[in-house]
């Protein structure tokens, strides 16, 4: 059963790399998917929220030619 929330978990967060077109819909929706794993994997829903928005965000300002 851990097993599968670890798959879950790992393939909601490659999701992560969908970027907005602003910063509003990055932190959006890097905080929808990280409340979603988190939830999949019985985690804090507004840690994961909170990690997934930080980490859509950073990722889409570091990488913005790989966001569209």
């Amino acid at each position: 059963m851990r097993i599968r929330h670890i798959i879950l978990g790992t393939a909601l967060c490659g999701g992560l790399a969908a970027c907005g077109d602003n910063v509003g819909e990055q932190v959006l929706g890097g905080g929808v998917i990280g409340a979603g794993a988190a939830a999949v994997t019985s985690g804090s829903i507004a840690q994961g929220a909170a990690i997934g928005a930080a980490a859509n965000l950073t990722y889409c300002q570091l990488n913005p030619g790989k966001c569209s």
